[in-house]
């Protein structure tokens, strides 16, 4: 999705799928598109297991979202302030956010700001025992 789209959405949706579930969904949608056919058009961020998810959105990680969300820091120095973080680790993680499509920067000169999109962050975990990638990581 384009940053223009983005903005206009309030909800990423987070789930665990295995990568032949995955696989067959994006084959299905790029066939609806093909045919004219509406799509699902909700934002998505897809983890093939429940250990990769807990490990991308850890509690540190949603608060440096959320501290984004509220005080909207104007460049990745700031965003470190704001949080109280080594500037290094900050920069590192919101690049890995980044890269997922979690946030994206607004360049200014030479300061980048991070922006969070979305207003509300959906976790769906299916519980499914056809999903054989996400089976390894239940408890």
């Amino acid at each position: 999705m384009e940053r223009e789209q983005l903005r206009t959405e309030s909800t990423l949706v987070v789930t665990v799928t295995s990568s032949s579930e995955f696989h067959d969904d994006v084959t299905n949608e790029i066939e609806a598109l093909k045919r004219d056919d509406a799509v699902d058009s909700t934002p998505m961020l897809s983890f093939t297991s429940y250990d990769d998810l807990m490990g991308t959105l850890t509690p540190r990680v949603l608060d440096l979202v959320e501290a984004i969300r509220q005080e909207k820091p104007v460049s990745i120095n700031e965003t470190a302030r704001v949080v109280d973080r080594d500037v290094k680790n900050v920069h590192e993680e919101l690049s890995r956010l980044a890269q997922l499509g979690i946030i994206f920067f607004e360049e200014d000169g030479q300061s980048k700001r991070p922006v969070v999109w979305f207003d509300e962050l959906v976790i769906n975990l299916p519980f499914d025992s056809e999903s054989s990638d996400t089976a390894a990581a239940v408890p």
